[in-house]
């Protein structure tokens, strides 16, 4: 049986264990979207500490869709170069990196409650909540644009360097959204039914695909459940994983939430059941994430077969060496840097 320190192979890459760092926005790029200091130093950091995959932050496939005026973006060739820099640093350091690629949609200026340069825009003009700016109902050429700008941006990326690409269709952003009945009433092609509103994620994907190598993965990260009656649930998402994996994906990185607020009762590993079911059910990889921070979980999680990688947010952030402890807990042997050999128990 697999087990946490034992690599993972998907496609053309080798992750050298099964850890994985879950995107997390940093709120810290200037108005141009560009990776500075502070990207390289936090992201080479999880590196250092032994993380197998490291997944950069919801990147911005448009300067309208930023989640805030803070975020990372690859609309622009002149990003490139900083996302490069930041990659090489990470492999140079033993992780693979992947990138997320996102579009907020109604959440853009989340930090604004939608109120920012730009309108918002949506499948629908259904605000997040009583108080958040209405979005622009978009229209069939504008959804067009939007595949482009998602091709665009995975073009970039391949350019940078990166090894994995993840689609932000989770947390109420942009492609949640569209899958989510609670925030898409559209009549036409793009609505309705579930086949039309996971029309849009199908059209990305396959243009990502256009661009992206055969040899390297396709992730993307879904919220499994809404949480309200008449909104997502693990069985519709168990279809839509089935859909996503004969275009291409690899793996379904599992969450949940945020198409509207919502009650949720967390605890340790609460949305692991999610991933566990999405895989033994679509038949196709999983990530699980959410409140995972021990090393006895972590590893039972992946011995159990319940999700093939282990995503981890805020305890990376307490705790950047993470894996290096993990793997002294689990009795396993892990290279650490030879700068820090002194420091081993």
């Amino acid at each position: 049986m697999p087990q946490l320190f034992d690599p993972f192979v998907v496609r053309g890459i080798t992750l050298k264990n099964r850890i994985v760092m879950s995107p997390m926005c940093q709120y810290s790029a200037g108005k141009d979207g560009i990776a500075n200091d502070w990207h390289y130093v936090h992201y080479s950091t999880r590196a250092v500490g032994g993380v197998g995959l490291i997944i950069v932050e919801a990147t911005a496939i448009a300067a309208g869709g930023r989640i805030s005026e803070a975020d990372l973006g690859l609309w622009d060739d002149r990003q490139i170069g900083p996302m490069a820099r930041l990659v090489d640093l990470c492999h140079a350091n033993g992780a693979k990196v992947g990138v997320q690629l996102a579009h907020a949609g109604r959440k853009a200026w989340s930090d604004s409650k939608g109120f920012g340069p730009e309108q918002p825009i949506g499948p629908s003009p259904i605000p997040f909540d009583e108080d958040w700016n209405t979005p622009l109902e978009l229209t069939l050429p504008q959804i067009e644009a939007i595949v482009g700008d998602f091709r665009a941006a995975a073009r970039r990326a391949l350019a940078a360097g990166f090894d994995v690409i993840e689609l932000h269709a989770a947390h109420g952003f942009l492609l949640s959204e569209f899958l989510s009945p609670l925030s898409n009433h559209r009549s036409d092609e793009y609505g309705g039914s579930l086949q039309g509103r996971v029309r849009l994620l199908v059209e990305v994907v396959d243009a990502v695909r256009q661009v992206w190598p055969n040899s390297a993965p396709l992730f993307v990260r879904l919220s499994v459940s809404d949480y309200v009656p008449g909104g997502l649930d693990v069985a519709q998402m168990v279809e839509v994983a089935k859909t996503l994996k004969e275009h291409g994906v690899d793996l379904l990185d599992c969450s949940s939430g945020g198409v509207v607020v919502a009650p949720i009762s967390i605890g340790p590993g609460y949305q692991v059941p999610f991933a566990h079911r999405i895989k033994h059910e679509a038949g196709i990889a999983t990530g699980a994430v959410g409140l995972i921070t021990t090393a006895e979980l972590a590893d039972e999680i992946v011995r159990n077969q319940r999700a093939d990688l282990v995503i981890l947010g805020r305890e990376l952030l307490r705790h950047p060496y993470w894996p290096l402890d993990a793997a002294t807990s689990l009795g396993v042997h892990v290279e650490w840097p030879v700068q820090y050999q002194r420091a081993r128990r």
